[in-house]
């Protein structure tokens, strides 16, 4: 009888069933089509021993918050700014980076706008509304040239696709936009000005800070804690195989939409830009700062009335 069972354990063992260890699932929430899918699709490729994917595309980054906060995922990505509010109010939610490409100034090539201090007078497309933190961080670099945006351009918000129809059609004379609307428009024979992380560096920030990260609860990630760190470590090398290996990117571009050559070849060159070199405490160190003035230029409104950035923000792999 002995020999018999241990027979039938490991016939269970090889057969997947239920004596074999089961994999962590992590639910994770991304929009079709988003750079996010990209990785993700890379990265199951590659196989994985202690955690299963479970993707559930979301129609935009507001349903993506809404299925987190509901417990219908158990992970998004998104930003700290929205992390550390969350922590303000009691909220256990915690942030891993994921890329630090924001947004870029775009123009036409020929375009006389060569710096900050040349929008004035000028139309400028703004994809968000008012609170989109590359147009209040854009405005602080502008002020140091003693130059008022608010005051002194014809400003004209909207969702990315159509700032970037408004300068294709010459109804605005630059765009503030998302990365990779704006990489779109590179590849169309556009000129970037200026990116985050230049508008960064000209306010002082000589760390790279990511703008966009994993985000989940941290009494979740504690319980799941090796699991989890083995998603962000896949996630890592995911992306280094889209950005050095050109069979892995091939295999993606169906989703990146992007028909024509020169839009994919710019879209992975921006892509790559955003990869993670460093993740310590410098870099948590300038998010502070960084927090400092959006909340000032915001007027709490983005912020919250927190003070600062709130402990626990940033999840950390030991």
């Amino acid at each position: 009888m002995k020999f018999y069972a241990v027979f039938i354990s490991l016939c269970l063992l090889a057969s997947g069933g239920s004596y074999a260890q089961d994999k962590t699932v992590i639910r994770i929430g991304v929009q079709a089509f988003g750079t996010v899918d990209w990785e993700l699709a890379a990265l199951q490729d590659t196989h994985q021993d202690d955690f299963e994917l479970q993707i559930q595309h979301l129609a935009n980054a507001e349903a993506g918050k809404i299925a987190l906060q509901s417990g219908a995922v158990d992970m998004i990505v998104s930003d700290w700014i929205w992390v550390s509010r969350l922590r303000s109010t009691g909220s256990d939610f915690t942030f891993y980076p994921y890329s630090n490409t924001s947004g870029a100034l775009v123009v036409e090539k020929n375009s006389p706008i060569l710096s900050v201090k040349d929008l004035k007078g000028k139309r400028l497309g703004i994809a968000g509304g008012e609170l989109d933190k590359n147009w209040l961080l854009l405005q602080a670099l502008a002020g140091q040239e003693k130059l008022d945006l608010n005051a002194s351009v014809e400003k004209v918000f909207g969702a990315p696709p159509l700032i970037n129809e408004q300068l294709k059609q010459k109804r605005v004379d630059a765009a503030m936009t998302y990365w990779h609307f704006a990489a779109r428009l590179e590849a169309q024979d556009y000129r970037q000005v200026i990116d985050g992380k230049g508008i960064l560096k000209g306010l002082g920030i000589q760390e790279e800070v990511p703008s966009l990260g994993y985000v989940f609860r941290q009494s979740w990630a504690n319980e799941h804690k090796p699991v989890v760190n083995s998603f962000f470590k896949a996630s890592q090398q995911a992306k280094n195989q889209l950005c050095t290996l050109d069979a892995s990117w091939k295999k993606i571009i169906p989703l990146t939409q992007a028909e024509d050559l020169p839009t994919q070849t710019k879209l992975r060159q921006r892509y790559c830009e955003g990869g993670i070199e460093h993740w310590g405490k410098p870099e948590q160190l300038a998010a502070e700062r960084i927090y400092t003035m959006l909340r000032n230029l915001s007027n709490n409104q983005l912020t919250g009335q927190a003070e600062n950035l709130q402990p626990g923000t940033f999840w950390w792999i030991e």
